[in-house]
């Protein structure tokens, strides 16, 4: 049981999109009210005020349930109100430091394998001052895509986009 929960834990603190590539590193502590590990189910639930630290990574949902299954890939669900992130990323050049990332959702889904994020009802990413915000956010890790919708027939997504800084 202990090495499949270890396991998982891992696979949940390596969701964020672009994380800070030194976090994958860092030993990931999760602490919460409780927790409860199916070996046969390959599931952990960790339940009341859970908070996920590795790095810069931060997590806090009230619920998180993480699956793996038989090759290994690692699936986390995190619901609360709302669920949020926040993690630094990766510095782009010529830029020295990381921005950060950081967002919220009523529920949020890692899928380690495809290598997606997904934020569902009252979702909002904000990257570095740049923030999107609707019902529904796919993060796509590998190809840094955002898509954001509105929901069923509700709304509009909402985005604001910083000004390039003037070259010094």
């Amino acid at each position: 049981m202990k090495r499949m929960t270890l396991m998982l834990m891992a696979g949940l603190a390596a969701a964020p999109a672009l994380a800070e590539q030194a976090d994958s590193g860092k030993p990931t502590q999760i602490e919460a009210n409780k927790m409860s590990a199916d070996d046969v189910r390959r599931t952990n639930v960790f339940e009341g005020n859970v908070v996920v630290t590795r790095g810069t990574l931060t997590i806090r949902a009230d619920k998180i349930v993480v699956r793996q299954d038989a090759d290994g890939n690692q699936y986390a669900t995190a619901t609360g109100n709302p669920v949020r992130f926040r993690q630094r990323q990766d510095p782009k050049p010529p830029d020295k430091e990381g921005v950060w990332m950081e967002g919220e959702a009523k529920r949020i889904e890692v899928d380690d394998k495809a290598g997606k994020i997904e934020l569902f009802d009252e979702a909002r990413v904000n990257r570095g001052g740049d923030e999107v915000a609707g019902n529904y956010i796919l993060v796509d890790q590998r190809s840094d895509l955002f898509t954001v919708t509105p929901g069923k027939g509700a709304g509009r997504v909402r985005a604001t986009i910083q000004p390039k800084p003037p070259e010094k």
